[in-house]
């Protein structure tokens, strides 16, 4: 007796399993629920961002939960916020669908950073995005510059073409 994953099972090992498009760093999948859906049959627009603002916060697990780094003097009085966000759609995804999303750094300041954001699903773009994130002192919501070891772990900002 031979086990066969299902479609829908294949499809998530298939996004999960492949790396990000050059020269993105970071690929975070996500697969649309019923609920995130309009009566069009496809996400609705405001879900694009809780599953930015999703990717963003796992990308950046690690670098928070590492004993190593989450100890690292800067990175402890360190947080960010949004403060600009763009959003373009070249293509929609419905429910049951498998949205890749990849992403990378395109700019650095001294107190903020862009983060550039490509979904994606089966090789067809979805999306495009940029957010402008500000650097701030933890709890207090003060400016404060990029500490050197988010820069290190988030990597050089990249060109996109």
């Amino acid at each position: 007796m031979s086990v066969v994953a299902s479609p829908t099972e294949a499809a998530r090992a298939d996004v999960a399993a492949t790396r990000p498009d050059p020269p993105f760093r970071y690929r975070h999948a996500i697969r649309v629920r019923y609920g995130e859906v309009d009566q069009q049959g496809v996400v609705f627009n405001a879900n694009y961002f809780a599953y930015i603002d999703d990717a963003v916060e796992l990308w950046l697990e690690d670098l928070r939960t590492n004993p190593a780094r989450r100890e690292h003097p800067d990175l402890a009085r360190w947080d960010f916020m949004l403060k600009k966000v763009t959003l373009e759609w070249q293509g929609s995804v419905g429910s049951g669908h498998y949205l890749s999303i990849d992403m990378a750094v395109v700019r650095w300041g001294r107190s903020s950073f862009d983060v550039h954001f490509r979904g994606s699903h089966e090789g067809r773009r979805v999306f495009d995005a940029t957010i402008t994130y500000v650097t701030v002192v933890k709890g207090e919501n003060r400016p404060y510059e990029t500490p050197a070891v988010l820069r290190e772990y988030l990597g050089e900002a990249v060109e996109l073409g």
